[in-house]
């Protein structure tokens, strides 16, 4: 059986302080650069403790709301979301290259990541936001999303992503965090998810449908309870399918 190769992801730097038991099981990770969550100490340490372990970094910008750690949707004009989005990556980029590391990517967080995959103004005017990094990185978005399309035609570098440790709904869209099937919380659960994405390129949503998705890179939420049982087990299960981690 020939060897495959996978790249899972976590949104890290928001506190949890678990990045240590994490970076061992991942290939790359949206580090939060002061959105949502994070500071230039914060930042620069998690950069530092990927460098370490070989991993792919990004930032993972968002609406400027820590106080509801960016799950919530913010009416803000053009101009101050570009101005919270540069402020966040520019930071990001500074650290980066003080730690000498390179950015690979960029994923938006929380509601501005949902919100941006189905309002095409809103996604135009994150696009403006990193515009100056259009050569230099890739972008992490959802398939079939309205960013996904707009940064295609914009010549950006995109990568697909999918949620290990969520469900969906049939459009493919996220389902709500207020819903209590949003979190998917079992091992065994996350990784039959991921393999069927995996093998069969297919998402099987809440309403029992089966609905198709292609997928570069896998997330797992840093602050998911028990995230690193999670990730563990994954690891685990993937190696039984020939799937290796893409470090």
């Amino acid at each position: 059986m020939s060897i495959q190769k996978i790249d899972i992801n976590c949104d890290v730097g928001e506190g949890m302080h678990n990045e240590a038991q994490l970076f061992p099981l991942i290939t790359s990770c949206n580090i939060a650069c002061g959105g949502h969550a994070g500071d230039e100490d914060s930042i620069r340490d998690t950069l530092k403790l990927a460098k370490q372990h070989n991993i792919k970094v990004g930032a993972h910008p968002s609406y400027p709301d820590k106080d509801h750690f960016g799950r919530r949707s913010l009416k803000m004009s053009e101009a101050q979301l570009i101005s919270a989005v540069y402020e966040q990556v520019s930071l990001f980029f500074r650290l980066s290259a003080e730690v000498s590391i390179p950015v690979h990517h960029i994923k938006a967080h929380g509601a501005l990541y949902n919100d941006i995959a189905s309002d095409e103004k809103l996604a135009r005017t994150y696009l403006r936001a990193l515009e100056p990094y259009l050569s230099k990185v890739v972008l992490y978005v959802p398939y079939k999303s309205v960013i996904a399309r707009l940064a295609q035609d914009l010549k950006w570098t995109i990568h697909y992503e999918a949620f290990a440790d969520r469900n969906y709904n049939a459009d493919r869209s996220l389902v709500p965090r207020s819903f209590s099937e949003a979190l998917i919380t079992d091992p065994e659960q996350v990784s039959a998810h991921v393999l069927r994405m995996y093998e069969d390129h297919m998402i099987h949503t809440v309403d029992g449908t089966d609905v198709p998705i292609l997928v570069d890179t896998y997330c797992i939420h840093g602050d998911t309870p028990a995230a690193t049982k999670l990730l563990k087990t994954l690891v685990t299960k993937l190696e039984w399918h020939g799937i290796q981690l893409n470090k």
